[in-house]
């Protein structure tokens, strides 16, 4: 544990200020809530549009979280935040909607059967997700770099600078597309709230991680941006698949698609690790890692309101550990 120090409340980027700890506590911004996960806690706070608080919380899924061998733990914390993600982004969805709101129909049978069946719907919406995730973000670019192949003959025979030229296109398309997601995102009047949320939920942890008092005045003097955020994990996602993409060669159009497939679950547990790396170091190494994501997290995330902080720092209470230390990244 290093010597507890408080942060400038003047500095606008996380990398310039000193932390008294680092912690494991994560979050994910929702409609008008947050969800914080805890070493052994999960926590769902959503503003009511009555004005009260509503948290719900619950213990954590021990599975994911014990599977610790490294390169592989981070496919299987992925897939298990975004299935913990999913259903508190549901959960948020129906409480933020008043009952005045709220349309008197008689559900439908497919509605009926998927209330019965929730972990069944949970598990379909998160496949689904995770299906469209990969068209978008992985085989378009792919089969993009693969037709200027076919129209420039570029990378054939084997010419490994060609070969990374093409993943090298393909990278830079997956985060031009990736930018303009975001970038065409952060102009709708409901997202922007969501990025608020998102910039209450790293201005709590990062009071946190300074152990100071978890009050409104002290969150909202810290900054919005987290080397651990979820932003930065896609945009360094994106450099790690330049290069291993361009170790594996380029071959016909399929099996380029297929071995990116295959590849996936190793391109996240490098990403993970690199993750994981820049957020517990305060080495130069780690700091230019970060950067960028950093950088980025100026579109995914916005100043919140007090109000905001108020439902992050409810969220943030209920999943701290009893035992200090149980939370060290």
């Amino acid at each position: 544990m290093t010597e507890e120090t408080n942060l400038n409340p003047t500095s606008d980027s996380y990398q310039e200020q000193s932390v008294a700890r680092k912690t494991s506590i994560g979050g994910q911004a929702l409609i008008e809530g947050l969800m914080m996960l805890g070493p052994d806690k999960q926590a769902i706070a959503v503003r009511l549009p009555s004005g009260e608080i509503d948290l719900d919380v619950k213990p954590r899924t021990q599975g994911a979280g014990k599977f610790n061998v490294p390169f592989l733990r981070g496919s299987v914390r992925l897939v298990s935040q975004l299935r913990a993600g999913v259903s508190a982004l549901m959960r948020s969805a129906d409480l933020s909607v008043g009952d005045d709101e709220e349309e008197e129909v008689e559900s439908s049978k497919i509605d009926q059967f998927l209330e019965r069946h929730q972990g069944l719907a949970m598990t379909l919406t998160v496949f689904v997700s995770l299906l469209i995730s990969v068209a978008v973000f992985v085989l378009i670019p792919s089969l993009f770099a693969d037709l200027i192949r076919t129209l420039t003959g570029l990378g054939r025979n084997d010419n490994f600078a060609g070969v990374f030229l093409l993943s090298l296109i393909e990278g830079v398309t997956r985060i031009a597309i990736f930018l303009l997601y975001v970038w065409s995102t952060s102009k709708m009047k409901e997202i922007k709230r969501v990025w608020q949320y998102h910039g209450a939920e790293h201005k709590t942890i990062a009071c946190y991680e300074a152990a100071l008092p978890l009050t409104v005045e002290n969150c909202r003097q810290q900054p919005r941006q987290h080397p651990r955020c979820g932003t930065s994990f896609l945009f360094i996602f994106m450099f790690v698949s330049i290069l291993v993409f361009a170790l594996i060669g380029r071959y016909a159009v399929w099996i380029n698609v297929l071995l990116r497939l295959a590849l996936l679950p190793l391109v996240a547990g490098i990403t993970y690790e690199i993750t994981r790396f820049a957020g517990r170091s305060d080495s130069k190494l780690a700091c230019a890692l970060s950067k960028p994501g950093l950088a980025l997290q100026n579109l995914t995330t916005a100043e919140p309101d007090d109000d905001m902080l108020e439902v992050s720092i409810a969220a943030m209470e209920a999943v701290i550990p009893e035992n200090a230390g149980d939370d060290e990244w």
